[in-house]
Formats: structure tokens, C-alpha cells, sequence
């Protein structure tokens, strides 16, 4: 593995967990959340504050491809490092990696934990100016019972001075990493560095959290943070029309399929119309130019590009201001070929490029009623709507 990069602060996102309790299939992390998944999301305030100078994830040891696809290169962006069976083992074998070039302070953050704030990050470094442990929590609120094995109230428990943790926590590293290989000896369990901290008599300072900095555990708290991420958001709508002559060949590419066909789309790409609509649909929809201005006929290294790329940079741009893509839907306007075979490929290779559920994909075919340049089979147009959602302008 390639030597780590040091710094004063860095960030360690413990993401190497199955997520079991969020249902099976696709770890817990790796969902989408509002066009990125839950662990880009938790990442990214720490790739950007300016006072973190590495970040490093530790991911599980057969996550490697998926996180790839998640999470972008950075010049913050460290390679991860394959976590244990269990979060404790992850973070100490994510502390032993940095060790090899330390940084002064490390903060720890969950991985799924997406709602994290530059205000909570600013707040944990400020006081760990003065203390070597800090964790960042929140006032518990609910009134608190214990309940016996049947579930009848014993008690009713006073909540003075309770708090319920949360992420990032910060820590001086030389005495978080000695802690975590003290308590890798020791049979009690913790449940967060903090607590490991605390059992090497570390003082902890609470900092003040964030309601909003949930933990996705469970498939209920998934469908609460998509819930947050729509009621401050808005629609947009953007509309795409492409069209390529057609001459000599024996195949045509349309919505990422390649067809046989006694003609080809002409054009300085692969003439894709499908997905070069597409791509105009979402980059009007986000008021970001056309496909032209992106990917010029001029640029000699597109010559016969995949489209699939563009509709992908589209996408990206979408994400990277945390929106996403809600819906999907293109006309093709062709005499031939048949599009109805090809339908269900179309749609599933279009949702592959934009990440999203190919039920957000609709894929219809029309003839020109054998009128104009369509009519005459000198070409193949395509329209496109791309129904989108971006955080509201405050």
C-alpha cells in the first residue's frame, strides 16, 4: 500500500460495516441518498473543510470496487485501508495505517453519518486545541425508562446530564492509537472511541452536536433522510433533442446498446441520440451549457467516444451539487430499427450510467409517419426530459 500522507488533522471515516440492520443487499453505506451514496455523503464536508489536510476511509476488505465507484479521487483523499470484523477493530487497524506518517489530531466519523456540518467539524477541532478527546453529542430530550424482559416500566430515569453521542469525534492521536491497542487486549466491548478513551482515563469534552447529524441504522432512518433531503429541495426540469444522419454501416448505437443494422449514425462520437438528449436534458435542467460546450466536435481525443461517458459527466456535475437525478425519459424518433426489443436493455443501460433505479427510466420509440429527413430514413432524432432535484436556494 502506498505511504499516507500526514498532516496536523486528519480524518478517519469508519465505513467497513455490513449494515445488516438496513436490510440485506447493498451495504447500508453504499446506497444512494439523494444522487450519492451515504458514505460520499459523510466524506465530503472533511475532503472540504480547509483545516483537514488528509482523509483516509476504511472500507471492508471486499468493498474495494464499490468504493472506487463511490468516492472520487481527491488530493486530500488517502488510499483506504480494509477495516476488522468489528468497528472497533476497523478504527484501531485505521489508526495503525496513519501511524506509519502521523498527524497530531485524527477525527473519527462514522461513515454512515451523512448529515455532518462544517460547523460541527469547526467546533470539534477548536476545542481540541485544549483537551485530548473531544466528542461532539446532543442533549437527550425524551423522557427515559427502563423496562423489564416484559416490557412493563420499572422506572422512570432522570435525564440530567445525558447525551447521546454522535460523530466526528476528535482526538490527539498518539493517545487515541495507544488507547484503541490497549483496549484491543482488554474483553470489554465499547461502542465508540470515546468510550475507549475513556476507559484509558482520557478526559472527554462534549461539544455541541447537531439533531440533524443521524446515523443511517436501519431502513427506516434511510427513508427519514431522503425525506429531509426533499423538504429542502427543489424540481427542476430540463429538455435535451438530438438527431444524426445516417449513412454507411452495419450497427447503430442508441441508449447505450449497440443494434445491428444495415446503417450506422454518423457523427464525431458514436452518434448516440439517446444519450447525447440525455446529456442536454440534465445539463439544461442545472443550467450548466449543453453537451457541445463540454465535449466540443473539435476535441480530437472524442473522436468515436462511448456517449455513455457523457451522460455519466452529466450525472457527476448533477451530483457534485449534491442533487440528483429523479426521473428519465426519451423519445426516439426512427423508421427503423424496431426499438421495442431493445427497449428493457435501453433502460436498464441507461439507469447503470446514471445510478439510479431503473424504474426512473422510461424509453418510447414514434416513426415519422415516413415524413421529412426521419420519414426518408436519413436519420434518427431523439427528445428527452430530465426531471431532476437540487437543494433550495436559501
Amino acid at each position: 500500500m502506498a505511504a499516507l500522507s500526514p498532516g496536523p488533522i486528519t480524518a478517519l471515516v469508519v465505513a467497513g460495516g455490513r449494515g445488516v440492520r438496513a436490510g440485506s443487499g447493498t451495504p447500508k453505506q453504499y446506497r444512494r441518498l439523494g444522487g450519492a451514496t451515504i458514505l460520499a455523503r459523510s466524506a465530503r464536508p472533511f475532503l472540504d473543510h480547509p483545516s483537514v489536510g488528509q482523509v483516509t476511509v476504511v472500507i471492508h476488505p471486499d468493498d474495494r470496487e464499490r468504493y472506487a465507484e463511490t468516492i472520487e479521487p481527491h488530493p486530500k483523499l488517502n488510499p483506504p485501508v480494509e477495516g476488522g470484523r468489528e468497528r472497533q477493530e476497523s478504527v484501531r487497524l485505521g489508526l495503525e495505517a496513519l501511524s506509519e506518517r502521523p498527524p497530531e489530531w485524527v477525527l473519527i466519523h462514522d461513515g454512515a453519518r451523512p448529515f455532518v456540518t462544517l460547523a460541527i467539524i469547526d467546533r470539534v477541532i477548536a476545542a481540541l486545541a485544549e483537551n485530548p478527546a473531544v466528542m461532539t453529542a446532543v442533549p437527550i430530550a425524551d423522557t427515559l425508562k427502563r423496562a423489564g424482559p416484559d416490557r412493563n416500566v420499572e422506572a422512570t430515569l432522570s435525564r440530567d446530564g445525558l447525551y447521546a453521542a454522535q460523530t466526528p469525534q476528535g482526538f490527539k492521536f498518539a493517545a487515541i492509537l495507544e488507547a484503541h491497542r490497549q483496549a484491543a487486549s482488554d474483553t470489554a466491548a465499547f461502542t465508540d472511541d470515546a468510550a475507549i478513551a475513556e476507559h484509558a482515563g482520557l478526559p472527554v469534552r462534549i461539544v455541541e452536536g447537531d439533531a440533524g447529524n443521524t446515523k443511517i441504522t436501519n431502513l427506516e432512518d434511510l427513508k427519514m433522510a431522503e425525506r429531509f433531503l426533499a423538504a429542502g429541495s427543489e424540481t427542476r426540469v430540463g429538455t435535451g433533442y438530438d438527431v444524426h444522419a445516417l449513412g454507411p454501416g452495419t450497427n447503430i448505437m442508441l441508449g447505450g446498446i449497440r443494434i445491428p443494422h444495415d446503417q450506422a449514425l454518423i457523427g464525431h462520437s458514436d452518434a448516440d441520440v439517446v444519450l447525447h438528449a440525455l446529456t442536454d436534458a440534465i445539463l439544461g435542467a442545472i443550467g450548466e451549457g449543453d453537451i457541445g460546450t463540454h465535449f466540443p466536435p473539435s476535441d480530437s481525443s472524442l473522436a468515436g467516444a462511448n456517449s455513455g461517458r457523457f451522460l455519466a459527466a452529466a450525472v457527476s456535475r448533477l451530483q457534485t451539487r449534491d442533487g440528483a437525478v429523479v426521473h428519465l425519459d426519451v423519445t426516439i424518433i426512427a423508421e427503423a430499427p424496431k426499438i421495442g426489443p431493445h427497449r428493457e436493455a435501453m433502460r436498464h443501460r441507461i439507469a447503470e450510467i446514471s445510478g439510479i433505479d431503473v424504474d426512473r427510466v422510461a424509453v418510447k420509440a414514434t416513426t415519422n409517419e415516413r415524413l421529412g429527413f426521419i420519414g426518408r430514413g436519413e436519420g434518427i432524432a431523439a427528445l428527452a426530459t430530465a426531471t431532476i432535484r437540487l437543494p433550495s436556494v436559501p
